[in-house]
């Protein structure tokens, strides 16, 4: 540019002009100019096209306008030209405008015209038409102009210029024809533009080009393929802009048949090495789920374009097969090509999704070193790459080092905080947003109704619905719906509900969303009447509603009308969804309905959450024993379980080493471990009394939470290390974590297995210090606390000051009475119970029949034990008969509690034959204490404790001989009698 500075000032002689004379000056620009004067003009017309600065064109256009050289046509056209390639449309119109300022020449106009519209500056091209469209037209004005219009979308002027198309006579050219079609077509006018191409009387390619590439714009495939078809009849021999269009139309429409016919004629042609080809089939294999056609297509370029490299990568990301686009990443790289801005924003993906850290910042180095990193585009899918790794403070830096934040921006670094669980700087981020001047838009908005939604904050709730309604986003469908969504997950479901009945248009999805709503509550009344609602206006349902209005009947197990929405489905043709199957599982299991949940299983191509479906059946209808092989089959059949499998496991593992080979599997596979899979595992441990076990995996975790804590101390009480538990609850308090009502309960379970009055009275203060004596729950635990420790006085206190009492706190006192064996106080307490209106419930039933069983109470337990289930329709359960028994036995009604045992639907336990037993041993009933010791060693296997006792019934009933055999039997299976120990001394 200096070079150019310099050769101008010499051509310019700007020493002379400033030197001479003013008159002599005007005298020579008046006088015809001088020889050498010409050959400096000839020198500025050939260094023209080389000034590649504004300044220095400006220099040679005063020089050219000084020496009247202005009006030369070559010299105008070039000065247009220079204008604008340096970007400056306004000075070029003023100078075409200046130079012919009396009545310019067609030829000049067109000149003019074509400069404007090849360097894409439409807009000042219309007004320059508009200006100067008096001074005439030709076939070659027309062009450009109707090509201008439809770039601004100008459709008005676009028509206006037909009409002088048809005034002036040049209606019959075929470009002028051809760009009028195009107009047409890109305006949505299909009909018209196809009325201008039927009267057209010579069709060329692009005539036929532009026709068919309108229709493929307006979705109009069927047409397209037509006048593909009726341009082949014609002899016209097409290229590869032909195809470009219908191609892309292959994949929306999922004409697979239509898309290898195309292929295939491109290959006759001799078109399909084009590059816009090679892109577009790659698209479409990949639309059609064809990635390997899509790879061979790619493959089979000889030499490849960023285009296609972007083409290809984009296939394999819209497929999540991360690992494969990075492979064509890596191949671009190798092959020298630079990545643009949608390869990057493509790319960028990979990390986060599949790789990591160290290929996400090798990524990053290369968008600094091409020149892209201060792109907006690029910066936000950096931020969002770091985030969803993990890299929050990365994506910081990034995001407050670039300075030019838009939506974009800030949008990518609300959604980080929302990936990293952030909820507060989210809402944070967004307040400051607006105070930096940026306003937010709808996915500003529908970002931070996310945040809300997780915090469950009802105040931010509403006050982001009034900053949505202050900045008109209600018409917005998709904030609205956001909206419904965000109430409902706040438990506000009647503030959804209003929003609902306001809105003047309900999509399906916020159908959907109410239902769903309703469902999650377990108001299956209300989403059934939204359903029924719905179909009464018209609303077309789809496989969501269905799941919706499926997963409120699982809640309320109304297994009836979920029959008949199953019938819907069928109807409908959405049963063959996996999701509904999973849907229709989970509803009939929890109705109790298992067979009907398995059928569902087999009939279905099973995936990770359908065997969770079943499983989690098993384990409510009490069928554990089925999980196991449910999940061996799982792996057999390579289903990869997921966090949700290993917490059905867990529970019902029949050792501990299967326990133990469930946690390795998920140490082994999962990346991330999750406090639920933590929880579930100390659980399991404890059911073995592992406590070590349980004590490393909480050592293990550096974030501890409350649930975690509060699953370390259950497993103390489980395992009954009390000390344990009063030292962790200690630590605890000290490192500042807040208890709640469950490490409370934790905290009374080990009181009670102390017994220690003093220290029982102690954690009661710490409970009602801090604030927990409120809660019914605690309240009852307190209760039985005390009565174990021995305070039946002040566990009766705090029942009588409790206000609130449901059938667990009644319940819980009268079991204390049934300890401290004042079985008269349990009935009394009972009878107020029932005048009080309170339903006493199953447990209720245990602890007064365990009441009248120490107290002797035949008479009233029979009443009770009778109206079990006559008067409150309770099935009486093991305990219940293992209560009645034992009160029978205890009194000596031996008769009518084998009557019992023998009339019970179920095998009575061993717990229930042995206190039978010893009641027959007490009161010297041989002939029954026989009967049970034989069903006692019969349900036994490897127990002596059954053999001596029935061995002592028959030595104190004289019969040695039967003694003698029973002995022999217990010493040939090699049982041998438990060798009593004392516990005095042992301290």
């Amino acid at each position: 540019m200096a070079a150019h500075c310099v050769n101008l000032s010499k051509f310019f002689n700007v020493t002379w002009v400033r030197h001479q004379p003013k008159q002599n000056l005007i005298k020579s620009f008046a006088s015809p100019a001088p020889t050498g004067e010409a050959r400096h003009l000839e020198a500025l017309t050939v260094l023209m096209p080389n000034t590649c600065s504004f300044k220095c064109l400006k220099a040679l256009h005063a020089r050219f306008a000084v020496t009247g050289s202005i009006r030369d046509n070559s010299v105008v056209t070039g000065l247009v030209e220079r204008y604008l390639s340096l970007g400056k449309p306004a000075p070029a119109a003023s100078l075409f405008a200046e130079a012919y300022n009396s009545r310019p020449m067609v030829y000049s106009l067109n000149l003019a015209v074509r400069c404007f519209s090849d360097h894409g500056f439409h807009r000042e091209l219309l007004d320059l038409y508009r200006e100067l469209c008096g001074f005439g037209s030709d076939n070659f004005t027309f062009p450009p102009v109707i090509k201008a219009c439809t770039a601004v979308s100008c459709l008005r002027l676009g028509r206006e210029v037909h009409c002088r198309v048809l005034r002036t006579g040049h209606g019959g050219n075929v470009g002028v024809q051809t760009a009028l079609l195009d107009l047409y077509a890109k305006a949505g006018l299909i009909d018209v533009s196809r009325r201008v191409f039927d009267a057209m009387v010579e069709r060329d390619l692009i005539s036929w080009n532009a026709m068919v590439s309108g229709y493929s714009l307006n979705g109009c495939f069927q047409e397209a393929v037509e006048a593909l078809q009726e341009m082949q009849q014609g002899g016209i021999r097409l290229n590869a802009s032909t195809l470009v269009g219908i191609i892309g139309m292959c994949g929306g429409v999922e004409a697979k048949d239509v898309g290898s016919s195309l292929h295939a004629l491109a290959m006759k042609y001799g078109v399909i090495a084009d590059e816009s080809l090679t892109s577009a089939f790659i698209s479409m294999y990949s639309a059609f789920d064809n990635l390997s056609s899509s790879r061979l297509v790619f493959n089979m370029q000889p030499m490849k374009d960023l285009v296609a490299f972007n083409s290809m990568i984009s296939a394999y990301m819209q497929h999540c097969n991360w690992k494969e686009a990075f492979e064509v990443f890596r191949l671009m790289h190798c092959a020298g090509l630079g990545p643009n801005l949608v390869t990057v924003v493509s790319v960028l993906p990979c990390c986060n999704e599949f790789f990591g850290i160290n290929q996400g910042e090798s990524v990053h180095g290369m968008i600094i070193k091409s020149g892209l990193s201060e792109q907006v585009s690029v910066v936000s899918a950096l931020v969002s790459m770091y985030s969803k790794l993990g890299k929050l403070h990365s994506a910081l830096l990034l995001f407050c080092c670039f300075t030019e934040k838009n939506n974009l921006v800030w949008n990518s670094m609300i959604s980080g905080y929302l990936v990293n669980n952030e909820w507060s700087k989210a809402l944070d981020a967004f307040c400051k947003m607006q105070i930096e001047g940026v306003a937010p838009d709808a996915t500003g908005i529908i970002n931070v109704i996310s945040g809300c939604r997780h915090t469950k904050d009802l105040h931010m709730a509403k006050s982001i619905h009034a900053y949505a309604v202050r900045n008109k986003f209600e018409s917005n469908q998709i904030v609205m719906n956001a909206l419904l969504a965000m109430y409902a997950d706040c438990g506000d479901i009647s503030a959804s509900y209003t929003l609902f009945q306001k809105m003047g248009i309900r999509m399906l999805v916020s159908w959907n969303t109410m239902i769903s709503g309703f469902a999650e509550i377990g108001d299956s009344e209300a989403s059934l009447m939204l359903f029924c609602q719905m179909c009464h206006e018209e609303v077309q349902f789809d496989l969501v509603t269905l799941i919706g209005v499926i997963s409120a009947l699982s809640v309320s197990e109304d297994v009836i009308v979920g029959e008949s929405v199953h019938s819907l489905a069928v109807k409908s043709g959405c049963n063959s969804d996996v999701s509904l199957t999973n849907a229709l599982i989970t509803m009939y299991t929890n109705c109790g309905i298992v067979e009907a949940g398995q059928k569902l299983f087999d009939s279905c191509s099973a995936n990770t959450i359908t065997y969770n479906a079943l499983m989690s059946g098993y384990r409510k209808n009490n069928l554990s024993e089925r999980i196991l092989p449910l999940f061996y089959h799982m792996v057999k059949n390579d289903v990869k379980p997921n966090l949700v499998t290993l917490l059905n496991l867990l529970p019902v593992c029949q050792s501990q080493l299967q326990g133990k080979s469930i946690h390795s599997y998920a140490v082994r596979n999962f990346t991330r471990l999750e406090t639920a899979l933590f929880t579930s595992a100390m659980c399991m441990y404890s059911r073995f009394n592992n406590i070590e076990y349980c004590s490393k995996i909480f050592s293990l975790v550096g974030d501890r939470n409350i649930i975690l804590w509060n699953a370390f101390l259950s497993a103390c009480v489980q395992c009954k290390q009390a000390d344990v538990l009063v030292h962790l609850f200690k630590h605890m308090l000290f490192l500042n974590v807040k208890p709640d009502a469950v490490t409370m309960l934790s905290l009374i379970s080990a009181c009670s297995q102390l017994g220690d009055a003093d220290f029982a009275a102690c954690v009661t203060a710490l409970i009602l210090q801090r604030g927990f004596g409120a809660k019914v729950v605690v309240l009852n635990a307190l209760i039985d606390m005390h009565s174990r420790c021995g305070s039946i006085s002040f566990a009766r206190e705090l029942f009588d000051s409790s206000v609130e009492k449901d059938s667990v706190t009644w319940g819980a006192m009268i079991n204390a009475y049934s300890m401290h064996g004042n079985g008269e106080a349990a009935l009394d307490l009972f009878s107020v119970m029932i005048d009080s209106g309170v339903v006493p419930d199953d447990i209720t039933f245990v602890s007064i029949l365990s009441a009248c069983g120490h107290s002797g109470f035949v008479e009233q337990g029979r009443t009770l034990f009778k109206s079990l289930q006559a008067v409150y329709g309770i099935t009486p359960r093991m305990e219940h008969y293992a209560c009645m028994v034992d009160l029978l036995g205890r009194t000596g009604h031996l008769d009518e509690a084998f009557d019992i045992v023998r009339s019970m639907p179920f095998r009575p336990s061993d717990n229930l034959l042995e206190s039978l037993l010893g009641a027959c041993r007490f009161h010297g009933n041989s002939k029954i204490g026989e009967s049970v010791g034989k069903l006692l060693i019969e349900s036994e296997h490897g127990k002596s404790r059954s053999y001596v006792m029935l061995s002592n019934i028959y030595a104190s009933a004289g019969k040695w001989s039967e003694c003698e055999q029973l002995r022999s039997d217990m010493e040939a299976k090699g049982l041998r009698k438990d060798v009593g120990v004392s516990l005095i001394g042992m301290v």
